[in-house]
This record gives structure tokens, sequence and C-alpha cells, in this order.
């Protein structure tokens, strides 16, 4: 077993919200209860939440994104320069039965992006207080989310007359958050990133190319965001990216496998691992794995979130044999594919679900690895 993140059996971050943390949340939204009240709520549904990922087996726990509404707009809503805009991002979404719509508050960026605070900071060290002796891992958007989400349309021209100020105060942004979290024990940093996964899609890309951006190398420019936001990371502190092609209430936004972004993604990203949707054949196969650079960990996503229909043991240990073919056994660890609940609404499970399929990736990764 490996001591060092990512771990053999390992999870995305996000995880379902008890319905008193629910309720508790609308009661803060309908001001029947204050900020403190419900942060007290948090503090206790986040103490058992890292007590159910210890009882499973985990060698890491996180908070499970209990604080936030969604995996990523809470915190790029809190960079310095960035603000919600009237109306919504649409962004459709498909599952087995058909199609439905997440429309978060659209950005804007009105002024120069720049870190103003550590964003989650008080949330890191409350988990850190509660973690035990699990590592402690954060999770946050990577900087191409901020881009990805509303493109230059959401950038004001006054601000940025030239777009490679705005890449270069994102990345100082990002940079400055990474040190800090650092500086607080930060010892597991994630940056979750769709637009990465999304770009495999063709139907993606069309998308981009409409808006006339260059849809054919957006991947080379984001791969070099998140590089300069990690560069100045300290020895001991393990990155690892998580991709997958959208998650919201058990549905998907994109398709496809991992082919388009895999030679450049894989040798040139300076993550310490890749967290890598492959609960289906939405994510294609295992050969573009073959680019991954000796020492690069890779965690197969094989464990689905978005049913709780529990996977088979013997089925996950093939697979497993089937992706080592193109990347030796000791760089893969296993996890589900994506959270339980990348945003508050959560995938259509229950967390007894949840639970035994953390159990059966602790379960499969020790039989495999030992």
């Amino acid at each position: 077993m490996r001591t060092t993140p990512p771990f053999r059996a390992d999870h995305v971050g996000s995880l379902l919200r008890p319905a008193h943390l629910l309720a508790a949340r609308d009661e803060f939204a309908a001001g029947t209860i204050d900020a403190t009240a419900l942060r007290a709520v948090e503090d206790s549904a986040i103490a058992d939440v890292v007590a159910m990922q210890a009882e499973a087996g985990l060698q890491a726990a996180t908070d499970g994104e209990f604080r936030r509404a969604s995996w990523h707009m809470d915190f790029i809503y809190q960079l310095g320069g960035i603000s919600k805009a009237p109306g919504n991002l649409a962004v459709k979404f498909r599952n087995s039965s058909g199609t439905i719509e997440f429309t978060p508050a659209a950005l804007h960026v009105g002024s120069k992006i720049r870190l103003d605070h550590t964003i989650f900071e008080a949330d890191f060290r409350y988990l850190q207080s509660v973690a035990g002796s699990a590592t402690p891992k954060l999770t946050m958007p990577s900087p191409n989310m901020v881009h990805y989400r509303g493109g230059p349309a959401s950038i004001d021209q006054d601000v940025y007359p030239d777009m490679e100020e705005f890449w270069t105060d994102l990345s100082a942004a990002y940079a400055e958050q990474v040190g800090r979290l650092a500086a607080l024990g930060c010892r597991y940093l994630q940056l979750d990133d769709t637009s990465l996964a999304y770009l495999n899609d063709p139907a993606q890309r069309a998308e981009i190319a409409e808006r006339g951006e260059d849809a054919e190398h957006l991947h080379l420019r984001y791969i070099r965001q998140v590089n300069d936001a990690i560069s100045g990371r300290p020895e001991g502190m393990a990155v690892t990216t998580h991709m997958c092609r959208g998650n919201f209430r058990s549905s998907w936004a994109a398709e496809g496998g991992y082919d388009f972004v895999a030679e450049a993604l894989f040798s040139e990203l300076n993550v310490d691992g890749f967290f890598l949707e492959y609960d289906d054949e939405r994510s294609g196969g295992f050969e573009p794995l073959r680019f991954v650079p000796k020492g690069k960990m890779v965690v197969l996503g094989l464990v689905t979130t978005k049913s709780g229909k529990l996977e088979d043991p013997d089925t996950l240990k093939r697979r497993i044999d089937e992706a080592a073919r193109f990347v030796p056994m000791d760089q893969l660890c296993l996890s589900p594919q994506c959270g339980f609940s990348s945003t508050v609404e959560g995938n259509a499970l229950t967390a007894e679900d949840q639970a035994a399929k953390l159990r059966l990736i602790v379960q499969v990764a020790r039989e495999v690895w030992g």
C-alpha cells in the first residue's frame, strides 16, 4: 500500500449531504438561522463523514465539500476580480432518461484577478482538526474552469484587452493560493477539471470554436495554466487532478475517450496523479494510458457514483488488469469515477450505497495491491 497520495484506495472528494445539513442550509437561506448556527451544523456533519471515511478504510479524508453549493463556483466567486453576473450559465446534462439543465449563476471578470484571502482556509483548518490519522485532502477547481465556463465573453475587455494578461494574473492568483495552502500544512491538493475531459468530445470542441477560440489547441493552454499554478509547490505536497465529463444529479455533459488530449496531458501536466473517469463506455478505453510517464499515478475511476448498484469485485480486478497492459500496475490506484455530490443536490443513490462503494474500493485495493 502507498503511504503518500494518491492512495491505492481513494475517492474524488464530494459526498452526499445528509438531510439535516440540507435542512439547515434552507433555514439559513430563509433567515431563520444565522451563519454561526449553520457552521455548527456543518462542523458536526463533517466530523461524522470523516468518521465514515475512516470506517471504510480510506487513508485520506475530505470534508465532502459540505460547505459548498457546487464543486467549483463557491471557489471561483471568491477570487478577487470575479463576481456573479446577471443570468445563468446553461449546461445540458444527459442521463438514460433524457436531458436536464444545470443553471449556475454566470460569472464576470470585472477587474484584475487577484487573491484577496486564502480560499477555504477555515474549512481546511477544521478538516485538519477532525482528520485523525487520515491525510486531509482539499479539492478546488483548476484555473481552467474560470475560463472554460464563460469564455472570453465573461471577461471585461477594458480590464483585459490582452488575454495574455488575464492568463498571467490567473496563474499568479492560483500560485499564491497553492503556496498559502502549503503553509497551512496541506499535503494533498486536488485540482478538479472538467475542461480537459470535455475537450475530448467533438461536440464540446465545436462549441468552443463557435465562440471564436482555438478548440484544437486549447488543452495545451490549459495544461500550461495548471503547471504555472503548481510550479512553486513544496516538496511533500502531492497534487492530483480529477477529470470527468460532468456530474450533476447522476447525469453527464460530455462523452469520449481521453485520446484527443492524452499525449500532451499525461506527458506534460506536472501533477503527481490523475483521477480518471472509467465507469462506462463514455470514457473510452485504456489505450491512452500508454502516454503516462514513469512515476505518475493513475487513479482508475471504475466505480460509478451515478447509481447505487454495487460493482462486482472480480469485474473491477479484471479491468485493473486491462489497464495494467498500458501503464504498470504499481502506478495504478482505484477510486469512484467522480464525486457523489458535485452539487448540493447529489446523485441518485443513498448514503448506505455511498459507504458500500467506498468499502468495496478499499477491499479490492487490498486484494490487488496487498
